[in-house]
């Protein structure tokens, strides 16, 4: 038998003293993780949409303009 199944799972006590002292560990990384992880998801996001990020920073204006190819006879 299992030695957790003795304990049971976390109460909500437990958790937030486990998050304090992750937070106490990691709190100066904890910016630049989140900042990372924000980027993984707009670039995932970017991929199931199939755009690239010169589309993104690039887009090309509509020509309203006649081109000179359509004035021939």
């Amino acid at each position: 038998m299992s030695l957790l199944a003795f304990f049971g799972a976390p109460g909500p006590l437990e958790l937030l003293i486990i998050a304090l002292i992750i937070l106490l560990l990691f709190g100066n990384r904890l910016p630049s993780v989140m900042r990372n992880l924000g980027r993984g998801i707009v670039e995932f996001k970017r991929g199931l949409s199939g755009t690239t990020e010169e589309e993104n920073n690039n887009p090309t204006p509509p020509s309203s303009s006649p081109t000179s190819d359509s004035s021939k006879p």
